[in-house]
């Protein structure tokens, strides 16, 4: 054999093809990593279940997961499970929405100016101290009770972390990269695409989390302003009326509707993310 035919000879004994179970295990590992999280809540629902029937606990104010269930069922054969989810879903995505482009926006100015800062950061942020249910009656005064009010207090709820998010994210780019792209040459389109968009974006997109996460916690309140549809009426109703179950089933499907829509947020930026070597899974 020649000496080529060697050298490529040892270059593949020198890197062995890898083996034929690690691809399955590396599916077996991703599919565990999300059962895992639902050791927690199926473990905790399954011992109040046998808590309940054993007699331990009477599942009165706190229903054991079977008459839970029993009022999925139910609320699912009605229609009112779909109807109410989709109502509060549409809410929450048309507010956050709104308040996402906000806060980007009025982030990236406040961000980019200090012009800009020292005009607007001052009055944003008093303004984001006042509680969310204050916005209440004025909201209703100005729009009325139908959709504008609640969608208008969601996107107020969203509006104020992912402006808080972006705007110190700008604030805390490391001045030495704007310096190397400077050095470089960049103009200031591409200073802003290849330095400055980078170095933002994993804060960036953990603002637009937590404003996710706040447009579900103020729709609740939104929807406590006479709607007759929706997840939050859902819980109003079953208060009224003396359901535990039914608001409990309304606290669940908030927390499954919340999940689902943080899971889409999450994959929808993850190419956005691709370039990042951290350590930690990006959870």
């Amino acid at each position: 054999m020649s000496d080529a035919g060697l050298s490529v000879a040892a270059a593949e004994d020198s890197h062995p093809a890898a083996p034929t179970g690690q691809g399955a295990r590396g599916g077996r590992a991703r599919w565990a990593r999300p059962l895992a999280g639902l050791l927690l809540p199926v473990g905790l629902a399954l011992g109040w279940e046998l808590a309940v029937r054993f007699g331990l606990a009477q599942g009165r104010l706190v229903p054991p997961p079977s008459r839970i269930w029993e009022t999925f069922l139910r609320l699912a054969d009605t229609g009112e499970l779909g109807l109410h989810i989709g109502v509060t879903l549409w809410r929450v995505l048309v507010g956050f929405g709104a308040g996402a482009v906000a806060g980007i926006l009025f982030g990236a100015l406040s961000g980019a100016s200090p012009v800009s800062r020292r005009l607007l950061d001052p009055t944003l942020q008093a303004l984001r101290a006042i509680p969310s249910i204050a916005w209440v009656p004025l909201f209703i005064l100005w729009f009325g009770i139908f959709e504008a009010s609640k969608v208008t207090l969601i996107a107020v709820g969203v509006f104020f972390p992912i402006y808080l998010g972006v705007g110190g994210a700008i604030l805390s780019v490391d001045r030495k990269l704007v310096e190397v792209g400077r050095a470089y040459r960049l103009s200031g389109f591409a200073l802003v695409r290849r330095i400055l968009l980078p170095a933002i974006l994993p804060e960036a997109v953990t603002a637009l989390r937590s404003g996710l996460g706040l447009g579900f916690m103020f729709v609740v309140a939104a929807e406590f302003m006479g709607a007759s549809e929706g997840l939050g009426y859902l819980l109003v109703d079953g208060q009224q009326l003396g359901k535990p179950d039914q608001i409990v089933a309304a606290i669940i499907a908030f927390a499954l509707a919340g999940k689902l829509c943080d899971t889409v947020l999450v994959l929808l930026t993850r190419p956005l993310l691709a370039w990042q070597d951290v350590r930690r899974e990006r959870l």
